[in-house]
């Protein structure tokens, strides 16, 4: 329901009921999300997936140039790497070629 969407907003961001109706709304018209009644039921009309990708595509342009490279290489240098992690990367990288 809307009501939760607002408190989990209220708790985690600290916006107010009116500003996450709003968004709810905006979204409503853009075509992202549908409302069902009772009680205001929001639901997804775009998958997670679509929008990550989205995102990440929009992060690459927009912070580093279109070069997915250069994201990648700040990512890896923010933390030590295990072996494990390290031989997945591997994995993703071989699957790609």
């Amino acid at each position: 329901p809307a009501k939760h969407v607002a408190d989990v907003l209220t708790k985690e961001l600290g916006w107010n009921k009116n500003t996450t109706y709003t968004l709810i709304k905006r979204c409503i018209k853009k075509g992202a999300i549908e409302r069902s009644e009772p009680n205001f039921m929001c639901h997804a009309l775009i998958p997670k997936e679509e929008v990550q990708e989205a995102e990440t595509n929009e992060l690459i342009n927009k912070i580093y140039d279109g070069s997915a490279d250069k994201l990648f290489a700040a990512l890896l240098s923010r933390k030590k790497l295990s072996v494990e992690e390290i031989e997945k990367l591997k994995k993703i990288v071989a699957d790609l070629e």
